[in-house]
């Protein structure tokens, strides 16, 4: 007598009906892709990357042509100057220096956004005040630098012989636009 096995649906059939069940068929694994219909195409939505982190540089080194020298004769050259917030353009605004001699403006103000210079322990409006003029102008144009990045002045061309150049159209002391 010949043993059959037990099927999914719990019962075995009877011995001898094995010859009765029908052959299995052969089902194809997929079928051609031209006999099914297609699902219209999806527009694919691009998925939002991931924010991009972007780091604001807020100090910028720099090397002063001579150099500032302190009472003891050590000569600090180089130093740190930080980007320069509203508050930092208007506090020396009411320094009494300052509404005494406009001129003033630029000493307080850089002696507010110059972090470190040299082996100094503190920067202040007296240590600007004693650096030499060529120091001090290499200061306020590297204060426009930092600060305007460049938003002051325009890429133009002579009208005569087609020559490219730059103008500046910010204000002509620091502080002001």
């Amino acid at each position: 007598m010949r043993r059959s096995a037990a099927r999914a649906g719990g019962f075995a059939p009877e011995p001898g009906a094995e010859e009765a069940l029908p052959a299995p068929t052969a089902v194809p694994d997929a079928q051609p892709a031209a006999r099914l219909p297609q699902p219209p195409q999806q527009e694919q939505v691009p998925q939002p990357q991931q924010q991009q982190r972007y780091e604001l540089r807020t100090e910028f080194a720099f090397q002063l042509p001579r150099g500032y020298v302190d009472e003891s004769g050590t000569v600090h050259r180089d130093g740190v100057m930080r980007l320069s917030t509203a508050r930092d353009e208007l506090v020396p605004l009411r320094d009494v220096r300052v509404q005494e001699n406009p001129a003033f403006l630029s000493v307080v103000l850089l002696g507010r956004v110059i972090t470190r210079l040299g082996t100094l322990p503190m920067i202040h409006d007296g240590i600007v005040e004693n650096m030499f003029a060529s120091d001090l102008a290499f200061l306020q144009d590297f204060y426009r630098q930092i600060n305007a990045e460049g938003h002051t002045r325009a890429s133009v061309e002579c009208p005569h012989c087609s020559e490219p150049f730059e103008v500046e159209l910010g204000g002509s002391r620091l502080g002001e636009s």
